[in-house]
């Protein structure tokens, strides 16, 4: 079984386990709906539309490796 991987809940910033279930990667539920309202809100957005050169340098990375927040 593999180590829990560690990072800080991107709304409060509270350490946590990424895939913590139902949760993660934040820390609770409440962050995890703050988040969503901020989406919501139009306060994240994606600033441009992908573009195939935007992943040229993840083709030849395994796929297990790409689910890895690191």
């Amino acid at each position: 079984m593999s180590k829990p991987t560690r990072i800080r809940c991107p709304i409060c910033q509270r350490e946590n386990d990424f895939f913590a279930e139902p949760v993660g990667p934040f820390c609770s539920n409440r962050c995890k709906m703050v988040d969503l309202g901020k989406w919501l809100g139009e306060e994240y957005r994606v600033s441009e539309p992908l573009r195939p050169d935007h992943f040229a340098g993840y083709e030849d990375m395994p796929d297990a490796d790409l689910d890895r927040p690191e």
